[in-house]
């Protein structure tokens, strides 16, 4: 394993230690242990530390500006570094999911003609440096804006209005790049409706317009970056600048920062001058708060698992024979939140099962497991007195809906269907209970009529084959206490399990 780069002085040293645990954070997701994790980070932030040296700006001096801020800069030479172990025979050390990305054409526009490549990454590095780490900081990194203001050296009043400037600049930005973009026609005759619809946040998108973005990946990645309205920014940042993996880098910085935070206190508290002993005292305390209530909730289990007495049964042999234990012997009882047939996720890591929303097993389709991460079958309707009160269901029709992560005003979720039956196009839907509202899907055009949420198959996913299955995901906002999963789910007007 390499050693880390020396730091030329001060400045560059607190650079250093700002830009590690970001490096160390992507490269765990992209690999299948925590030594390995290690290894790629040290690799890939020696590489990308020459990389900026050699650029030159700022605290790494030299008169040019760099191509990318440093940390998404340091992020994409983890990937470089992850694609050289791949074709160097040391794959079997990476994410099996990163694998398969690396190896397919998604990888190849990251590095291929520059003006194919991704959107956001076009628009990011045509920013002064400056600005760029600026939108980096407060949209990806999820840092507060005194932190940010800090750590750039600009003064704590005005950055608000200097983060607005610069989401315009970059907009601005996006919108060149994706006119210069080779196109098909059909995408050039949009462009223009493209930029108008989404300058403002009232404007309804065209049906039409609608069901070109659910086809066309390069039109959907402009309009992402094109919206400023809505909270979609950090993840077409995201997805577009680092590539796969995006998405779950994106949710681990929000929960770093809220962990730098504490439970919601001001970090310029603590950077104040708040002695250390007292807040890890506060820590302790909250900590011994936690480990008491998971012991009371599992003695609560305990009690509840427990044969009640004083009926007398014990001592009648033919009621012991009719009756039906509480318990199969044979079953074990899962973790609570979360499903006995889940599965694991992709990456071997949790990443937000302490928001996972559970819902109902299914007993109609014993064999059928969900093909998600570890999170419930979206089965949350109320049970009924009688079989004859259960709504008809299509024959096969299975859905797993996976909270993949969740903030503050947002989350991000993940929808399956599987059926035994071939489909030659397929509409899902289902309802909210707490208020939440779609604000981005890929995979499946969207339309909500209040807390009913439609998804219409895109052209190149509206064949399943029988015994197949469907997936798409989406961005959503929350504004209640609860964001319980939803009910009442379809598959083409028909009820599922």
């Amino acid at each position: 394993m390499p050693d880390l780069p020396t730091p030329q002085d001060a400045a560059e040293a607190a650079l250093f230690t700002e830009c590690w645990d970001a490096v160390l954070s992507y490269a765990d997701l992209c690999t299948s242990g925590a030594a390995s994790a290690t290894e790629l980070a040290s690799e890939a932030f020696a590489l990308g530390i020459q990389e900026a040296r050699s650029a030159g700006s700022g605290p790494l001096r030299g008169p040019t500006r760099r191509v990318l801020p440093v940390i998404p800069l340091l992020l994409t030479a983890v990937r470089t570094t992850a694609a050289e172990w791949e074709f160097a025979g040391r794959g079997h050390r990476l994410d099996p999911d990163l694998r398969l990305w690396l190896n397919s054409e998604k990888a190849a526009r990251f590095h291929g003609m520059p003006l194919q490549r991704p959107i956001a990454l076009r628009g990011l590095r045509d920013l002064q440096e400056p600005d760029a780490a600026l939108l980096w900081l407060a949209e990806v990194e999820a840092l507060p804006l005194t932190v940010v203001a800090r750590r750039l050296g600009l003064d704590p009043a005005i950055v608000s209005g200097e983060l607005a400037q610069v989401r315009g600049l970059f907009r601005d930005r996006c919108h060149r790049n994706h006119l210069d973009s080779p196109m098909a026609a059909e995408c050039r005759s949009y462009a223009r409706l493209l930029d108008a619809v989404t300058r403002s946040p009232s404007a309804d998108t065209p049906e039409d317009l609608s069901r070109h973005l659910a086809t066309c990946v390069q039109c959907a990645e402009a309009a992402a970056c094109l919206r400023l309205q809505g909270g979609g920014l950090p993840s077409a940042l995201a997805s577009g600048v680092i590539g796969w993996g995006g998405l779950a880098y994106l949710e681990r910085r929000r929960r770093a920062a809220e962990v730098r935070l504490g439970a919601g206190r001001p970090m310029a508290e603590l950077e104040a001058g708040e002695p250390k002993e007292g807040a890890s005292k506060a820590r302790l305390v909250r900590n011994g708060l936690l480990v008491a209530a998971v012991l009371l909730s599992f003695v609560a289990l305990g009690v509840s698992m427990m044969p009640m007495g004083g009926s007398g049964r014990e001592n009648t042999a033919s009621d012991d024979a009719d009756s039906q234990p509480v318990i199969d012997p044979g079953t074990t009882v899962s973790p609570v939140g979360t499903h006995p047939s889940s599965k694991a996720s992709a990456t071997g890591r949790p990443t937000a099962s302490d928001s996972r929303a559970t819902a109902a097993p299914s007993d109609k389709n014993p064999d059928t497991e969900p093909q998600g991460t570890a999170s419930a079958t979206a089965s949350d309707a109320p049970a009924t007195t009688s079989a004859s009160a259960q709504p008809p269901a299509a024959a096969g029709c299975d859905v797993t809906y996976d909270l993949v992560s969740q903030w503050n005003d947002g989350f991000q979720a993940t929808v399956t269907v599987s059926t035994t039956k071939a489909l030659d196009n397929w509409r899902v839907a289902w309802s909210y209970r707490d208020g939440q509202q779609v604000t981005q899907m890929w995979d499946a055009s969207v339309a909500q009529d209040g807390s009913r949420v439609t998804a219409t198959a895109a052209d190149y996913n509206k064949n399943v084959a029988a015994n197949g299955s469907l997936t798409f995901g989406f961005l959503g906002t929350w504004n209640n206490s609860k964001n319980s999963a939803p009910s009442g789910f379809t598959l083409n007007g028909a009820a599922c399990d």
